[in-house]
């Protein structure tokens, strides 16, 4: 019977199929199979003996999808926030986005003065109060007392959401202040219930949902690192310039003095020349609404029809100025500056829309020596 056996296995011809693959309960997300999917994989094996068709089947080898944890970051606005002094309640946006194949929370914070290297310019004051919220209903504007949730619950694969960093600017603050929006994946699976951060598995195994971060570093100056479950996007508040490095020289020169033409003196009768130059230091910003006065000295008289306004040039005035008819009516005068004497307060006036940064604008205006 044995040698009869033998003889037919031997004399048999057999045939390995191909691999049957199959996953129980399959899902997939945008970033791949969801994790904790079971994958079943067995295989097939046909054989004849003497013309008899035969088969058998492998035992069934099982892994479970392991968590593939990433996610981003990024500033949801163009530019940087401009703020005042005292400012409460400043915003900065963000989009956060799940790249996890799982249903996860995000844990958020707002972090500050990690920002050296990223060449975002110089941290100089800090922001007071600054939380994280999430924006509750979609509309990517920050709504104090709607906008309350302080993490992200149950954020689905390749879900975003929009998070707004709000904090108070110092009454007294200097002019730039960079934050970041700091968030760390967290288990997710209670709705309503804030999760745990979660840790990478250190130890392989199949039949468990192991974690594994396979985020980026998203600054690059080790406030993150290259596949911790965390990722940063940094913004910052601009306190707006309150003051220019603004300037007025005042000078002034005998015109003439009824004796001599060449060479005129401070005599009685004579007419002297006051300039008063204003100049603006601080490069890209302008002073507005610049204004000028000077109370004429005793023991003169102002010059009728003299003030002129412009640029520098000259003994004060390029090319003679804009003249100015010494009243206070020049709005409809259709001149760019605006000048006048006030016969009672014997005071000159000259008005001048904006000294842009760097330039300088000069007025000028004659009195005669009583």
């Amino acid at each position: 019977m044995f040698t009869r056996t033998m003889r037919l296995l031997l004399t048999g011809t057999a045939a390995v199929s191909g691999i049957a693959a199959s996953q129980a309960g399959a899902q997939t997300t945008p970033n791949g199979t969801a994790a904790g999917v079971l994958v079943t994989n067995t295989a097939n094996a046909t054989y004849s003996v003497n013309g008899q068709s035969q088969t058998t089947a492998s035992n069934a080898a099982t892994f479970v999808v392991d968590r593939k944890v990433n996610l981003t970051v990024v500033a949801l606005q163009s530019a940087d926030t401009q703020v005042n002094q005292g400012q409460v309640g400043a915003v900065t946006t963000y989009r956060v986005t799940n790249k996890t194949n799982a249903i996860q929370d995000i844990l958020l914070d707002g972090d500050q003065n990690l920002s050296l290297g990223l060449g975002l310019g110089t941290d100089n004051f800090d922001m007071q109060n600054l939380k994280a919220y999430v924006d509750s209903n979609g509309n990517n504007q920050y709504d104090p007392g709607v906008d309350t949730a302080t993490f992200i619950d149950e954020l689905a694969p390749d879900g975003a959401v929009t998070v707004f960093l709000v904090g108070d600017v110092p009454a007294s603050s200097a002019q730039l202040a960079i934050v970041n929006l700091h968030a760390t994946v967290a288990a997710g699976g209670q709705a309503g219930t804030k999760g745990a951060a979660l840790t990478a598995t250190l130890l392989n195994s199949k039949d468990d949902v192991d974690v594994v971060f396979a985020d980026a570093d998203t600054d690059g100056v080790g406030a993150d690192l290259l596949r911790d479950g965390q990722a940063r996007a940094y913004l910052a508040y601009v306190v707006g310039i309150h003051d220019v490095a603004l300037s007025v020289t005042k000078s002034s020169f005998v015109v003439s003095d009824g004796v001599s033409t060449l060479n005129p003196k401070a005599l009685p009768g004579a007419v002297v020349e006051y300039c008063l130059a204003v100049r603006n230091a601080t490069l890209g910003t302008g002073a507005n609404a610049v204004t000028l006065t000077d109370v004429i000295p005793t023991n003169t008289t102002y010059v009728p029809g003299s003030l002129k306004i412009g640029l520098p040039g000259g003994s004060c005035v390029l090319l003679g100025g804009e003249a100015q008819d010494d009243d206070a009516t020049d709005d409809t005068d259709g001149t760019t500056y605006k000048g006048s004497f006030d016969t009672q307060t014997k005071t000159v006036t000259a008005i001048i829309p904006t000294v842009n940064g760097g330039a300088a604008v000069s007025a000028a205006f004659n009195v005669t020596i009583n």
